[in-house]
């Protein structure tokens, strides 16, 4: 799979041969078409596989949730890998990656909510506010690594995310006060 970032992010695109990738990882074509299928799904599980490694262990420790100490490092590893996320979210595993790193991320965000929020929200709550801003969030990441300016600030980038769900946040927890005197 790392074969397939690093050549994917060299051409800055998807159209990379499945036997340049297979050649690139010193395996044959057919133990590639035996454990991927295609190169979509290739592509798919790369994708997935980076964060999984880079970004989710960045994700999973006790930063408040909707802190710089959180969102810092989901914007600098999107910056830093930013051909290969722009190649796979223009191309035709597009939305497959992003429904992949929402379930990927999701659980992190319901984490945080049911612990910030806990017994003052329902389950049900937790899971619409933790897909909602899993959702959200993806999708600003998604505009600035496809369309954002080169090269992509990070330190920027991460107080735009901070100063659109401090406005979220703001509203769920006076709703709850409402709702919860």
């Amino acid at each position: 799979m790392s074969a397939a970032v690093a050549l994917v992010a060299e051409r800055g695109t998807t159209a990379v041969a499945l036997s340049d990738i297979a050649e690139a990882a010193d395996v044959s074509r057919r133990v590639v078409y035996q454990h991927f299928g295609d190169r979509d799904t290739l592509l798919l599980e790369a994708g997935l596989d980076l964060a999984r490694r880079e970004l989710l262990p960045a994700l999973t420790d006790e930063a408040p949730v909707a802190s710089r100490e959180r969102a810092l490092p989901v914007a600098r590893h999107f910056a830093q890998h930013r051909t290969f996320y722009r190649a796979l979210l223009t191309g035709s595993c597009a939305f497959a990656l992003d429904r992949g790193l929402l379930r990927l991320i999701l659980p992190v965000n319901r984490h945080g909510l049911q612990t910030v929020h806990g017994d003052r929200l329902t389950a049900r709550a937790v899971e619409d506010l933790a897909t909602f801003v899993t959702g959200g969030v993806g999708a600003l990441v998604t505009n600035w690594v496809v369309d954002g300016p080169d090269p992509l600030d990070p330190d920027e980038f991460t107080d735009r995310l901070l100063a659109a769900t401090s406005v979220m946040m703001t509203a769920l927890n006076e709703r709850i006060v409402d709702e919860h005197p």
